[in-house]
């Protein structure tokens, strides 16, 4: 018997998160930090990078604890991916990675994330493609994208405004 997925075309999403205030400029050093994402997202406990130097295109960050639509309620299961960066335009104010590894069952996973100014702040955009995966629908995939992109777009917000950024960014040098 043929798996589904091999005739499905690929779900294709993008979620994008308002920040009112901040100017990308001050946004992006957030997101070009590529091994800093747990500060971000919501109930991700880990964020490392485990290859090659971080923010330089082929490096591999580890990411684990987060929790996604299809979960549930189910507290002892712990979730993780190893991401890998395929590009990062500094000028652009974009980077792109894939997900080479993990448990949730994405394969194929890319993603485009992106700083967009606009009046009075600047916007987050983050475009993803990946195959159908198994026990999820494009729905919760959109929700688990969306709902984590907005949460990270208000705790940058309130990064900037209270200077966090400047701190954090001392205490990498």
């Amino acid at each position: 018997m043929e798996p589904t997925n091999q005739m499905q075309t690929k779900w294709k999403g993008k979620a994008h998160a308002v920040l009112t205030g901040p100017k990308p400029e001050q946004v992006w050093p957030l997101l070009e930090d590529f091994c800093s994402l747990n500060k971000w997202f919501p109930s991700l406990t880990t964020c490392m990078l485990i290859e090659g130097v971080n923010g330089k295109p082929g490096c591999v960050r580890y990411c684990a604890g987060f929790k996604t639509p299809v979960n549930r309620n189910d507290e002892k299961h712990l979730n993780w991916t190893k991401q890998k960066l395929l590009s990062l335009d500094k000028e652009k104010l974009s980077f792109s990675y894939s997900i080479i590894d993990g448990n949730v069952g994405f394969k194929s996973y890319v993603s485009v994330v992106k700083v967009v100014p606009r009046e009075g702040g600047c916007e987050i955009e983050w475009c993803y493609e990946v195959e159908p995966v198994e026990g999820w629908t494009l729905a919760d995939l959109d929700f688990f994208i969306g709902s984590g992109l907005e949460v990270m777009a208000r705790r940058m917000e309130e990064a900037v405004q209270s200077g966090q950024d400047v701190v954090d960014q001392i205490e990498i040098s």
